[in-house]
């Protein structure tokens, strides 16, 4: 079964936003991976409700929206407004996790909760039902290209070994360092949906890079 793709836009050339979204659209990725940042909940400041709509004025694929924020539950209708169709909340970020989620779901749109290198999956076991994906951060949240930490692989199977449990259905998506080399290994641990940033966007052509990605095969 082949990856879903969802390449970070954080990543891209913003000079030159419309460009990179039209070659997203004509990609075979399956999602654009939208990354907020507040400087707050993570040591950086991406970009906001603005940006998000001028991309999803452009975009042919559903907009993956990371909420990488404090006090989230006061925008989620805007960035919803503004075209997200996934918003992915923090575990860290949210102390009524479950009514984030209700609200995310009432907003038409699916919900989805990320959680930080250091936060055990167990944890989400009493909303794995009611959620639409889980964010796997494979690095510390709030830079792009850094190092994709080795755990993860034990963690994806922890985490696929829960939704299971549970009869769940939800996804799992992986966010950072993510290339062809640790890509395999994710998807036979249980990963379902890839984001990759510098990896796409820095290559000679994220076309290709991308269509190497929804090839790769489990080990």
């Amino acid at each position: 079964m082949s990856p879903l793709i969802a390449p970070s836009i954080l990543a891209a050339d913003f000079a030159n936003i419309q460009k990179e979204v039209e070659i997203l659209n004509s990609s075979e990725a399956d999602y654009i991976h939208v990354d907020i940042m507040d400087g707050v909940f993570v040591p950086n400041i991406s970009f906001g409700i603005p940006v998000t709509e001028a991309i999803h004025k452009h975009a042919k694929k559903p907009l993956d929206v990371h909420l990488m924020i404090v006090n989230p539950d006061n925008y989620l209708e805007a960035f919803r407004n503004a075209g997200a169709e996934v918003i992915s909340v923090h575990y860290e970020a949210c102390p009524h996790l479950h009514r984030t989620v209700q609200a995310i779901h009432s907003l038409g749109a699916k919900a989805g909760v990320a959680i930080n290198p250091h936060t055990p999956v167990e944890l989400l076991s009493d909303v794995i039902q009611d959620i639409d994906l889980v964010c796997m951060m494979s690095v510390n949240p709030g830079f792009g290209g850094q190092k994709f930490i080795e755990n993860t692989y034990s963690k994806v199977s922890r985490l696929k070994d829960l939704i299971l449990a549970k009869g769940a259905v939800t996804k799992i998506e992986i966010d950072g360092g993510v290339n062809l080399i640790n890509a395999p290994k994710l998807m036979t641990a249980g990963a379902d949906i890839l984001v990759a940033g510098s990896f796409v966007f820095s290559s000679d052509d994220p076309i290709q890079t991308i269509h190497q990605l929804k090839r790769i095969e489990m080990v």
